[in-house]
């Protein structure tokens, strides 16, 4: 039996979880969230918690096995409490401002990059004040950037796009990174140290 697939699913105050027609149904403070799901896995909704079974022993039920107990916690981490990526944009005259329910970018070039709003996503450009309160260090820090929603899914691929907008180079960390993220800095090149007196 799959480790990850046997685990139990809590459900917290002010969430509901429901399974019908082969679709489960979470719903809490962050808006609602579906998820199709495929035979022969079924959920076992009993109280605060929730169970994902399968109904056969093959190597796609065992997959989906832990992958739909994975998806249904996250929608459930996601209705009550939501998900962040949190941004970094290092360079000269970087700059992140809202534009209605959007993001406008000036990351380096000619024009300025315009991130259109999506339906259960927020963009929050943060204070100084709230910088120095997330300890991101002292090194290559710019502006920062935070994309909220509920669906970690597509919070991952809103900041996957701004981050693949201008990737980070090495020797001055200039781009767009993760705040997790880990550059290793590059030495400056210098012609001077490989010349011989």
């Amino acid at each position: 039996m799959s480790r990850v697939g046997r685990q139990i699913i809590n459900i917290p105050s002010g969430v509901t979880v429901s399974f019908e027609n082969n679709l489960v149904t979470v719903t809490g403070a962050k808006g609602t969230l579906t998820q199709e799901i495929k035979k022969p896995i079924s959920v076992i909704i009993e109280g605060a918690v929730a169970r994902v079974e399968r109904g056969a022993d093959d190597r796609l039920a065992r997959s989906l096995h832990g992958l739909y107990n994975k998806l249904i916690r996250n929608m459930v981490e996601g209705v009550s409490k939501g998900w962040t990526k949190t941004l970094i944009l290092n360079g000269v005259g970087y700059k992140a401002a809202l534009k209605g329910n959007g993001l406008l970018l000036n990351i380096g070039y000619s024009h300025p990059c315009e991130i259109e709003g999506e339906e259960g996503i927020s963009f929050k450009v943060l204070t100084p004040q709230e910088i120095a309160a997330l300890n991101l260090g002292k090194e290559g820090i710019g502006q920062v950037v935070q994309v909220s929603g509920a669906s970690k899914e597509q919070v991952g691929a809103v900041a996957s796009n701004i981050r693949g907008l201008r990737p980070v180079e090495p020797y001055h960390l200039y781009g767009v990174r993760y705040s997790t993220e880990k550059v290793i800095r590059k030495e400056s090149k210098s012609g001077a140290k490989g010349k011989k007196k």
